[in-house]
């Protein structure tokens, strides 16, 4: 299985891109989880779109398309999605062929927060109804208080928050397979 992440912070000591090297530590047998680069996709204009896709845009559609689901991983900023994200799922979600439509996600991230990303998950949920993605109902993976997660090799050594991405995979596998098989 092949799986798609996405991570919405360009920050190179980012949480969630600790946070994303622990799931692909943790991914079950058989699944890929390969990354996205979106840090190079120009800001949405759809005046740009009518005249043809950049090709870091073309090259992020072909990823999404071959993927079998993907794993959002997000920070949470102002208490919503963080720009890049969006603009991101701005690219994918517009025509022809909208890459997106019908794709199985999980979603996780990590905040130094209390909260745990939950206002930036629940509004990318929110996204993901008006263009058709399936998101994973639960587990909902939630890091809080990230800071303290990880170790000074970036390394999660939280074992029930390992315990929570690992679990989060195996339900991805399986919601992917279910949504495979209609």
């Amino acid at each position: 299985m092949k799986v798609l992440a996405m991570v919405g912070s360009l920050r190179k000591g980012s949480y969630n891109k600790l946070a994303l090297r622990a799931a692909i530590e943790l991914k079950p047998a058989g699944m890929e989880i390969i990354t996205a680069e979106i840090g190079d996709l120009p800001l949405y204009n759809d005046d740009v779109r009518e005249a043809g896709y950049p090709p870091p845009v073309q090259r992020l559609r072909e990823q999404v398309r071959a993927a079998d689901a993907l794993l959002f991983v997000t920070p949470e900023y102002n208490y919503s999605v963080p720009g890049v994200l969006k603009n991101t799922i701005d690219w994918c979600s517009r025509p022809p062929d909208q890459p997106l439509d019908g794709k199985p996600a999980a979603i996780m991230g990590a905040s130094t927060g209390k909260l745990g990303t939950a206002r930036a998950q629940y509004h990318l949920r929110q996204i993901c109804v008006f263009v058709n993605v399936l998101p994973l109902n639960r587990p909902e993976v939630m890091l809080a208080g990230a800071a303290k997660l990880f170790d000074a090799d970036g390394r999660l050594n939280d074992e029930p928050t390992r315990k929570f991405i690992g679990d989060l995979l195996v339900s991805l596998e399986a919601w992917t397979s279910k949504l495979q098989k209609k």
